[in-house]
């Protein structure tokens, strides 16, 4: 067991110094001393008498039980101030870190924290080196018997404490630790915070939801104790970028996966103390101005909205977490504006607040009687509040002040808030463009040593279209243009664009001159949702918009086009991408079918998110980070958590499933609307993107719940990065099995895309308008869903050029030809007896296959479906991830990164350009070598019979007709039989040179030869 032990990893702590430490001896001096606590474990360093700057260099080394779940625990140091006259000491500072930023040996690096306050009247400053790093070679030394749960310890524990530092080292060498002998898998951490977020700031102290102790978490924190355990299950290339199975309190307790549910049953449960304020009366300001009510609950502070003092009405909720109060009492103040003594106040016991569980009925506020500044309550009036403890499925929370955003402007308090986005119904509308009568063409006086070249311009919102130039026609006079063209746009309910079409003659090169145009709103149009033709009509032509002088006169005649427009509602209008697609639905809601199944989702929360925010003269950063998740019309938008790199959401979504073979997307922002002292390090105000996460439904059991942490990924110019984990809870729940297995057979998309097919080019031109479409509603919501969200979460980049993209396209078709080639592979190896045994059973399989030929299929069949219950056994348990060994991100070079993230057009010099249309080039040769060897086979198999070599064809004709009148009287079972006894005859019996067939299909003629 000790072999076993010293090979287990230690969590190594090393104290390096401190600086500009608080004098706490009397005599402007400090004798520190560093205690640092992790599981149940407490180590201190020597004593360094009369130094404020002390430096120790000491490592104290900590038993770990589980490496897995150390990204989840929390480190705990504190700083004392010897006093030797009283064998006391005093508190100089705290610093909490968390084990998600844990390095391996021999990639640690000092790093400077602030120390904290650990109450609001604490005394603190100063700053403390520290080092963590696991390591095998160290020797744990530990401390026997330092409980960390109750108040008190063990008179010896005590004793320890208050002895010098030689005392301590002796009980530390002395002290043997014990170790479990699990194997867990190690989880390598990525990020490291240089500095955390300082917790003197009201807005840096982190929500624990856990069930154990309360215990604030640095910004540069991971996930807080109450998730519960995480084990690796899958690893996509590196560990780093691995899914990981975590086992979180859903619903407040232990998770029973069975099919009952409620609405809160996929989230960790997360208690508030909810304050609502509605009115107050009898207040006597003494400007008869402005009055506001102010809630104070420890170091947060609410504030409600200014109103007069003749009719104060506020109606407004604030939330604060239960965890994070460090007050007994809460106070309530209402103050005149802009002055800070109050007019009247009120004070609540928490202990004697009550507790609300919907569905309860919300509780009734009470009228309260305040009491002025010499405490008298006759003369300050009354105020109607109610307080109570809930969580977060109260009706109050989405609407709620937290006490998270007590930092935030109140521009940015509007997009902090969850939000549920409907995207608008899009169709397709075509518009064809069939002729045109009586078009007097532009610039009229030359037209008569000219041919007007007529076009039309379709309009509608920003998307414009033209058709081609009318051909001239000899039945047909200028006049009468003839084009036929289809054009296909996209529009959204309710509609208020306008179609305009006009009709133009290119006068000179560059120049189009209007000749008339009809404008025609699209709420008028005719909808149709099969492929019933719909019918044309003629629509006069307006020619009279230009000059508003001109006489109507120099129309002699009423121009006229002929047009066919018409609302296509049975086609799916692709937004995603195919592969990508959550909704598959036609867009008429007749032909939609009943629903068979519910997509539940818990969005918990994410952990070592990376410092997106450079703080303006403070040191690190901060990430406000929000989480957006979109399946089919509906997008989700959850509450912002400010400046926390673990951050907790704790929001349940539903979603009702039309089709199992669709995708739910999942992304992370940070919210650059946040605060106005932070400068974001991508620059501007668009919200950063952090990752990205893609469930497909198909791949999820019925009724499981399954719980992840899905890695961030992110592909920058320096290669992948790994941003944080984002810890969801789904499930999904079929009502009819029957109903599902049923749409596995229909095809994917409506009737429509079948009958009536659309180009790629043409869906990929529409999937990009229907884009543009829906960015701009989204952006006319309040708060508004960034375009940048939107283009992130509909992949609008996927078809851009990426040599890495193609690349790994190349080796996903050769992972699929794999099995065909070890196949191949496989024959022949058994034709040349590597392994008779084999070969000789092989061959037997073969001739009864041949006696027997109504067996092939059959078997073949039973085959497939062995080796499918076979693989039943090791078929996969959890959902697919981005996967970085697919995606070739690990081993891509960054020039062709820098070319992915290329604009288009270019921006980069002339000399980058050539050497990567050089780069390309040498690869297009490579495949115009392989595109032109397949051609030149395909070409040999025509000039069988083409006689362009006239005795080669001959030969082969002649072997057709004598085979044929061979095969008449012979049967064909021995025929077959022969044939493959032939092909499986041992290699002593074959001669090393090409068979003579082969030999005569490669001296075929090919086109090679005409080519110049």
């Amino acid at each position: 067991m000790d072999d076993a032990n010293s090979n287990k990893e230690k969590l190594v702590v090393e104290v390096v110094a401190a600086h500009n430490l608080m004098p706490k001896d009397g005599e402007g001096s400090s004798s520190p001393f560093v205690e640092v606590e992790f599981e149940n474990q407490r180590l201190r360093t020597q004593v360094k008498y009369k130094d404020l700057n002390p430096v120790w260099n000491q490592k104290l080394v900590f038993h770990v039980k589980d490496v897995a779940d150390l990204p989840y625990r929390t480190i705990q140091i504190n700083v004392f101030n010897e006093k030797r006259s009283s064998n006391s000491r005093n508190f100089l500072g705290k610093v909490m870190v968390s084990g998600a930023g844990i390095a391996k040996e021999g990639e640690e690096v000092a790093q400077l924290y602030t120390l904290d306050k650990r109450s609001l009247f604490s005394h603190i400053r100063g700053e403390i080196s520290l080092k963590f790093y696991l390591s095998t070679k160290e020797t744990v030394k530990e401390m026997t018997g330092t409980p960390l749960s109750g108040p008190s310890s063990s008179k010896k524990n005590k004793k320890l404490q208050q002895q010098g530092p030689p005392m301590v080292v002796q009980q530390q060498q002395q002290a043997v630790t014990q170790n479990n002998n699990h194997n867990k898998t190690h989880l390598h951490p990525t990020q490291q915070h240089a500095k955390p977020v300082e917790t003197n700031d009201v807005k840096s102290v982190v929500i624990s939801a856990g069930h154990g102790p309360a215990i604030p978490v640095p910004g540069g924190g991971g996930f807080p104790v109450g998730m519960g355990g995480v084990r690796n299950v899958f690893s996509g290339g590196s560990s780093e970028f691995s899914l990981k199975e975590t086992s979180p309190h859903l619903g407040g307790g232990v998770l029973h996966r069975d099919k009952t549910s409620s609405t809160y049953d996929l989230v960790e449960q997360m208690q508030y103390l909810y304050v609502r304020i509605l009115k107050c009366r009898d207040v006597s300001a003494t400007s008869g101005g402005e009055i506001m009510a102010e809630v104070k609950l420890g170091n947060y502070r609410g504030i409600t909205k200014r109103v007069s003092s003749n009719a104060p009405e506020w109606d407004q909720v604030f939330a604060f977490s239960k965890d994070c109060i460090q007050s007994s009492m809460a106070e309530i103040a209402v103050k005149e504006k802009d002055k800070d003594e109050f007019l009247g106040r009120v004070w609540f016991d928490l202990s004697e607040v009550p507790s609300r569980v919907p569905p309860d009925s919300q509780l009734a506020p009470q009228w309260h009687r305040m009491e002025d500044k010499k405490g008298d309550k006759s003369k300050a009036g009354e105020i109607m509040v109610s307080v109570w403890f809930g969580t977060q499925a109260d009706e109050s929370f989405a609407e709620a002040w937290h006490s998270k955003a007590a930092n935030v402007h109140f521009e940015g308090l509007s997009s902090i808030k969850s939000k549920v986005y409907l995207s608008p119904k899009l169709w397709y509308f075509r518009v064809s463009i069939i002729e045109a009568q009586d078009i007097v063409p532009g610039d009229k006086g030359a037209a008569m040593v000219r041919f007007p070249e007529l076009s039309v311009k379709v309009q509608v919102g920003n998307q414009v279209f033209r058709t081609r130039s009318a051909q001239a026609s000899q039945s047909r006079s200028l006049s009468n243009p003839y084009w036929n063209e289809d054009l296909m746009f996209v529009v959204a309910e309710p509609f208020e664009d306008y179609l305009l079409v006009s009709v133009e003659d290119r006068v000179a090169p560059g120049r189009d001159e209007v000749v008339g145009r009809v404008l025609l709103p699209v709420s008028q149009i005719e909808q149709r949702t099969d492929d019933k033709p719909v019918g044309s009509r003629w629509f006069n032509i307006d020619n009279h918009f230009g000059n508003a002088g001109e006489p109507k006169i120099v129309s002699r005649f009423g121009s006229k086009i002929h047009l066919r427009v018409s609302l296509e509602g049975g086609y799916h209008v692709l937004d995603e991408t195919t592969m990508y697609s959550s909704d598959v639905r036609p867009t008429a809601k007749q032909l939609w079918k009943p629903h068979i199944g519910v997509l539940e989702m818990g969005i918990l929360g994410a952990t070592g998110l990376i410092p997106i925010k450079l703080k303006e003269g403070k040191g690190g950063g901060s990430t406000d980070s929000y989480c957006v998740a979109k399946y089919g019309h509906k997008w989700v938008r959850t509450r912002t958590v400010v400046d926390s790199l673990s951050p907790k959401w704790n929001e349940q979504y539903t979603w009702e499933v039309f089709d199992p073979c669709t995708v739910i997307t999942i992304g992370v922002f940070d919210n650059s609307r946040v605060d106005k002292t932070t400068t974001n390090a991508g620059g501007g105000s668009r919200d950063s993107r952090i990752g990205k996460v893609r469930i497909r439904l198909s791949t999820l059991e019925s009724d499981r719940v399954y719980t992840h942490s899905y890695p961030l990924l992110m592909l920058h110019t320096t290669g992948v990065k790994k941003m944080g984990e984002l810890h969801l809870a789904v499930r999904f729940s079929c009502a009819n099995m029957g109903n599902m297995l049923t749409i596995y057979s229909l095809p994917l998309l409506p009737k429509m895309h079948y009958v009536h097919p659309m180009a790629v080019n043409q869906l990929d031109n529409l999937r990009y308008q229907a884009m543009n479409v829906v960015a701009g509603r989204m952006s006319r919501a309040e708060p508004p869903l960034g375009r940048e969200v939107v283009e992130y979460m509909l992949d609008h980049d996927s078809h851009m050029w990426s040599m890495r993209r193609s690349k790994a396209n190349f080796f996903r078709l050769m992972s699929v030809l794999s099995s065909f080639v070890a196949m191949g592979r496989f024959i022949e190896s058994i034709r040349n007896w590597n392994k008779p045994v084999y070969s000789t059973i092989f061959t037997v399989i073969f001739l009864m296959l041949v006696s027997f030929p109504e067996l092939i299929i059959p078997l073949v069949l039973l085959y497939m479906a062995f080796v499918g219950i076979w693989r039943y056994r090791s078929r996969p348990r959890h959902p697919p991830h981005m996967d970085t060994r697919l995606s070739h991100a690990e081993t891509v070079y960054s020039d062709e990164l820098d070319e992915e993230f290329d604009s288009f057009p270019t921006s980069r010099s002339a000399e980058i350009v050539r050497m990567r249309y050089d780069r390309l080039r040498s690869v297009a040769g490579r495949i115009q070598t392989v595109v032109g060897d397949m051609a030149s086979q395909g070409e040999r198999v025509q000039a069988l019979l083409s006689w362009r070599d006239p005795r080669a064809t001959f030969l082969f004709v002649s072997f057709c007709l004598f085979a044929a009148i061979g095969l008449y009287f012979v049967p064909t079972k021995p025929v077959v039989a022969l044939w493959g006894l032939y092909v499986l005859r041992p290699p002593k019996f074959r001669a090393k040179l090409p068979s003579k067939a082969l030999s005569f299909f490669r001296r075929l003629p090919t086109k090679a030869d005409s080519f110049l």
